[in-house]
């Protein structure tokens, strides 16, 4: 039992399943929705960082899912923005399916996509989140007054991660999406 939570579920450890982390395939959009739904609910879309998703996709070879036998279980997505003029990614959403939660599918997520967006040369990648669970990974406190969003956003969950040693150093800005990305409108005949 998840007693803080007043949940239960069963208690396996993830070795005795078998954990998947695949490259997010275009027909899995509509199943990641649905966990977006069931994690964040409706008012995740008034939140700065869904704001910015409105104007560029995420990136299919940086996004990830993670899968027990054919049961999607987790995802996670890096979209292309700037800080100031710097390109950097966005990360997020993250989420994992609540009975499957504090069994490393987070992380192992996040492992995925942090290490295939440092090979494939991406050097900084900012998102909103706790600095407890992303601070694991190499996520810091954005200094106050050095990096904003659009929209209202807690400065104190404003986390950066290097990719690179120095990447971040003298880069200031606000966060916007990477406009080379940005997602075509269909024009009316």
């Amino acid at each position: 039992m998840d007693r803080a939570r007043g949940r239960c579920y069963p208690a396996f450890p993830m070795s005795d399943l078998s954990l998947t982390i695949l490259t997010e395939a275009a027909n899995d959009a509509q199943a990641i929705e649905r966990l977006h739904e069931r994690t964040f609910g409706p008012g995740r879309f008034v939140l700065s960082a869904y704001r910015l998703r409105e104007h560029v996709d995420h990136l299919l070879e940086l996004s990830f899912t993670a899968r027990i036998g054919t049961l999607l279980v987790g995802s996670v997505r890096l979209l292309p923005v700037c800080i100031g003029e710097t390109p950097a990614l966005l990360l997020g959403p993250l989420t994992v399916e609540p009975p499957f939660r504090g069994r490393g599918i987070g992380r192992a997520l996040l492992d995925r996509a942090l290490g295939d967006a440092k090979t494939k040369g991406h050097r900084l990648v900012v998102l909103v989140g706790d600095e407890p669970y992303y601070g694991r990974v190499g996520f810091k406190v954005i200094p106050k007054g050095q990096v904003d969003m659009p929209g209202p956003v807690d400065r104190a969950r404003l986390l950066v991660c290097e990719l690179a040693p120095g990447a971040f150093e003298g880069v200031s800005g606000m966060i916007r999406p990477d406009w080379t990305f940005v997602r075509e409108t269909p024009t009316a005949s």
